[in-house]
C-alpha cells in the first residue's frame, strides 16, 4: 500500500513534517508494511520555510530582525539550488511571535520582512519566494520597504514610526534609496487570499480581528490604508488598492508589488508544483492532507484543497487530518475530500489539545487506514457478489 502525507501544519501546535510523523505512527499500527511518503506542505503561511527546504534539499540560514513589536529575535529563511531563497514573513512578522494581550494592529511592523529579505539579497540571491500568511501586522508593507531602504517622512520630513498608526503621519514617499538589488531579483509572493487592500474585503475587516482589532479599530484602519494608498498613486503613480492580493499580510501584498514588482501567486500551487506533488501521485493508494482548522476558508485556495485537486485527477481518495471542524465544513467535500477526521475525541480545552496534539493526531492516522481498509474489504466483497 502506498500512501502521501501531504498535511500543512497545526498552527502552534505542530509543524507540517511533525504532523505528517504523527499521521504515519498511526498508520503503522495498522499496516506495518504501508509505504508512506511525507511531503510537509504550506500555502505561505507558517511552515512554508520548512516544507520547501525539505523537499528541495535546500538548507537554513538565520538573521536577527526585528519582530512584530520592535524586539529583536532571530529568524529562519531558506536557500535552495544556492541562487533562490525563501522567506516566509510569520518568521519575522507574524502573528506566532506575540502574545495575545499583545495584538495590536496599530503597532506592529513588518520590518523584520524587509530585513529577511535583505539578508537574503546579501547572500548572493538571484530568486525571492516570499509566503505572507500569519501575519501580525497592517502597516501595509511599509515596515518591510523602509527596511530596505525607502524613506517615509512626515510633515517635518522626519521619518515616521512603525506599524499602522504612523501611516497617518506620512506626507512624503521616496523610494530613490531602496537598495539596488531589489530590481535585478525576482519576487515571488505565496498567498492563499485575494484580498484588495481596502474596502469591506480589504485587510482590515477581514483579517483586522485576529490581530486584535475591534470594529471601531478596523473602520479606523481601513481610513489609513486608503489614505495610504493614495498617496502612493499620487507621488509615486503606483495604483495598488484594488490589485487582487494587496490586502494580504495586513497590506504586505501591497507593498511587496509596490516596491519589489513582485508577482502574487497562490501559494499552494506553487508549492505543489515546487515539491512535484503530482509524481508521487501516479502510484499512490491513498492521499492523506489535513490542516489546524478546517471550514468554508478552506475551499478558498488552502493546502488540503490544493492537494485533493490533484489527487483527484488520478481518482485517489483523499482523507484530511484535522485539529477542528468549522463552518460549512460540508463544502469541502464537493472540492475533492471524501473524509474528515477531527483529531478530537473528548470535550478538551484549546491547551489541553495543543498538548496532546501527538497522540491525538496519531490515533487519528489510525482512524484513517481502519476506515480505508474497511472500504476496501467492502468494496471486494461487493466485486465477488457481483
Amino acid at each position: 500500500m502506498n500512501i502521501i502525507i501531504a498535511a500543512d501544519s497545526f498552527k502552534g501546535s505542530a509543524t507540517s513534517f511533525e504532523v505528517a510523523e504523527f499521521i504515519e505512527k498511526g498508520i503503522k499500527r495498522v499496516e506495518p508494511s504501508a509505504i508512506i511518503t511525507k511531503l510537509p506542505l504550506a500555502d505561505g503561511g507558517e511552515g512554508t520555510v520548512d516544507a520547501l527546504v525539505t523537499a528541495l534539499n535546500g538548507k537554513y540560514l538565520t538573521k536577527q530582525v526585528t519582530n512584530p513589536l520592535g524586539e529583536k529575535v532571530t529568524a529562519e529563511f531558506g536557500v535552495m539550488e544556492s541562487d533562490i531563497a525563501v522567506i516566509a514573513m510569520a518568521e519575522a512578522s507574524g502573528l506566532t511571535l506575540i502574545k495575545n494581550e499583545d495584538k495590536n494592529p496599530f503597532k506592529t511592523t513588518t520590518y523584520g520582512t524587509g530585513e529577511l529579505i535583505k539578508a537574503a539579497l546579501d547572500y548572493g540571491v538571484k530568486e525571492i519566494f516570499v509566503g505572507i500568511g500569519g501575519s501580525a501586522t497592517n502597516d501595509a508593507g511599509v515596515g518591510m520597504a523602509q527596511a530596505l531602504g525607502v524613506s517615509f517622512k512626515d510633515r517635518n520630513h522626519k521619518e515616521i514610526g512603525f506599524g499602522a498608526e504612523a501611516l497617518e503621519s506620512i506626507e512624503y514617499i521616496d523610494a530613490s534609496n531602496i537598495d539596488r538589488r531589489i530590481k535585478d531579483t525576482k519576487i515571488t509572493v505565496f498567498s492563499d487570499v485575494t484580498n484588495p487592500l481596502c474596502g469591506k474585503n480589504g485587510a482590515s475587516y477581514v483579517y483586522g480581528p485576529q490581530k486584535g482589532a475591534s470594529d471601531e479599530d478596523v473602520e479606523k484602519l481601513d481610513q489609513l490604508l486608503s489614505r495610504y494608498g493614495k498617496i502612493l498613486e499620487e507621488q509615486l503613480n503606483i495604483d495598488i488598492i484594488d490589485n487582487e492580493g494587496a490586502g494580504a499580510a495586513g497590506g504586505l501584498g501591497a507593498g511587496l508589488i509596490a516596491f519589489c514588482e513582485a508577482e502574487i501567486y497562490s501559494g499552494i500551487d506553487k508549492v505543489l508544483k515546487m515539491i512535484k506533488l503530482e509524481k508521487y501521485m501516479k502510484s499512490a493508494d491513498l492521499v492523506i492532507t489535513g490542516e489546524g482548522k478546517m471550514d468554508f476558508q478552506s475551499v478558498q485556495g488552502k493546502a488540503p484543497l490544493g492537494v485533493a485537486k490533484i489527487a483527484k485527477q488520478y481518482k485517489i481518495p483523499v482523507v484530511a487530518v484535522v485539529g477542528s471542524e468549522g463552518a460549512n465544513i460540508i463544502d469541502v467535500y464537493n472540492h475533492g475530500i471524501d473524509l474528515v477526521i477531527d483529531i478530537i475525541n473528548k470535550p478538551m480545552s484549546l491547551n489541553e489539545a495543543m498538548e496532546d496534539v501527538n497522540e491525538l493526531i496519531e490515533n487519528a492516522g489510525e482512524k484513517v487506514i481502519r476506515a480505508f481498509t474497511l472500504n476496501n474489504k467492502q468494496f471486494k466483497i461487493e466485486e465477488e457478489l457481483v
